[in-house]
Parts: structure tokens; sequence; C-alpha cells
């Protein structure tokens, strides 16, 4: 269905520690992150950054939705790559976390990005890695992963088996329905307040309804929207400055468009959630 931007390359994975002993130790506005709000890590990275509150202490640059570069780079970087890996074989990719006090790359890793976010930066904002939540935050990324992103994109496959497209549908309703039956009730996956697992999960849905449905049949489409709890939780947290603010959804229509090799099918016509209406809200009412 499409052939999608190559990841930052995971070999720059240097982690900010907890104190000056470690190299990289947390100071504000030391470091700097390098973002596409279009690519899904990117928007993990921004959400998680508007949640904990760290506006004030660690920019965000934020990069234009597609890449400029062969390869899937960006150019803007390639001076932060050549001066952390000399002669860097492979493209300039997002998402980045620099630091501004010797011109070099800490991490091109997502997920440790995203944990040191939460454990070394004291922002005002939310406790997104709550002690003893580690093994069910790890269980909803899976989640996300095995029975929804890679079931979605397999059901929309022109070139697939009608069987393998069905038996590919049926594992992302049955991961829907395991989200629904855990929002019974509860605002948020775990605990009272937002985690990674609601990070990760938001935008997961964000990418079904805005990229993975282009490619999915109607019928497949009334089926996924067929979860009320699930959808209800994805609009509320779509109100949630943190979340909504950083919907890129012009963005996200050209990174798709750009990379996509797949065939546009009835489902297009049929999105589930009014993302523009959210993100519209937070362009008028900054904050």
């Amino acid at each position: 269905m499409s052939a999608p931007f190559p990841s930052a390359v995971p070999a720059l994975r240097g982690r900010v520690g907890r104190d000056a002993r470690s190299g990289y130790f947390p100071v504000p506005h030391r470091y700097r992150l390098h973002l596409a709000l279009s690519c899904p890590d990117g928007l993990r990275i921004a959400v998680t950054h508007g949640l904990l509150g760290l506006d004030d202490t660690l920019p965000m640059n934020l990069l234009p939705a597609v890449p400029d570069t062969d390869g899937g780079g960006y150019s803007v970087l390639r001076p932060l790559y050549e001066a952390s890996s000399h002669r860097h074989p492979g493209p300039a990719t997002a998402p980045v976390l620099s630091d501004d006090w010797s011109g070099r790359i800490v991490s091109t890793d997502p997920a440790e990005i995203l944990t040191d976010l939460a454990r070394r930066f004291d922002g005002a904002g939310a406790d997104l890695h709550p002690s003893g939540a580690e093994t069910a935050i790890e269980a909803v990324g899976l989640l996300c992963e095995r029975t929804v992103n890679a079931p979605a994109q397999r059901a929309g496959r022109a070139d697939a088996a009608p069987a393998e497209r069905a038996a590919a549908l049926r594992t992302l309703l049955d991961g829907l329905a395991v989200v629904e039956r855990r929002l019974d009730g509860r605002d948020h996956l775990l605990g009272a307040g937002p985690t990674f697992a609601d990070v990760q999960l938001w935008v997961t849905l964000v990418q079904l309804d805005t990229v993975h449905r282009w490619h999915l049949d109607a019928a497949a489409v009334r089926l996924i929207a067929e979860h009320p709890r699930v959808w209800a939780y994805a609009r509320r947290l779509a109100g949630h400055p943190a979340f909504g603010r950083h919907l890129d959804l012009a963005g996200t229509a050209l990174r798709h468009h750009a990379r996509c090799q797949g065939k546009e099918a009835a489902g297009a016509a049929m999105q589930i959630v009014d993302w523009a209406e959210h993100a519209q809200r937070w362009v008028l009412q900054p904050g």
C-alpha cells in the first residue's frame, strides 16, 4: 500500500542522564527537538512534550510535512548528522533530539527520546510513566502495532488476496474491541489521567482514520466506526490542547500521498472523526 519514509537511524542513541557525569545531563534550554507532525513518531513526541509542559524548557523545531531529500531525509538536519557521524551514510531523518551546546545529535530513537522527556526533564505536566505501569504501557504499544497499525495496512492492500484482507480486518476489529472494553467507564487507559499508553493509542487512532482509512472499503470503515467508546475517547483527547493543537491534517495528507502506492477505496469518503474541528479550535484559541 505504501513505502514509508525511513525512520531515523537508531545508531545515534545517546541518552540524557541524571547528572553531569552522564555527558548529556538535563539542563533547561540545552536540548532541541526536530520533528514533523505529519509523522506518527513526531506527533507522539509533540503530544508528550505538550503533556509534560516542556514548552519553556525544551524548544521544538517543526519540520515540513514531507522530507525534501532523496531517501526521505531533511536537508536542514544534514549538518547535525555530519557533526555527529562523519560522512553519515543514511538520510538525515527525523525525529531528532539535539544538543545545542555541542551542535550534535543526542538521539534519533523515538522510544528513547520519549522516555528521556518523561524521566529527565522537570516540566509542569502529567506523570506519563507512573511507577508500576511499565508492563501495561508496553502492552498497549504492542496492541497498537500488532492489532491496529499492521492489520489496517494489510486490510487495505489492493494486491492482497480477499482472504488475507478479511483476516487482517478481523484482527483489527478484535484489537479495537479490546480497547472498547478497556474504556468502559474510563476516560483514559490507565489511571485518572493521560499516560504514554494514551499517547500511543490516540496517535494510532489518528493514523487509522486519516491514513489507513483511504485504502479500506466502505463496509470495513463502518465496522471500524462501530466502537463508540473508542472514537468518543479519540474525540475527547483531541479536545485537549496537548493533543488537538498538534494535529497537522494537511501535512499528514501530503506525507501520505507523497509515499502512497496503493489505490484509494470507498472508505476514503467516510471519515470517522472530524479531526479538523478539533485542530481548528486550537488555531483559534491557542493554548
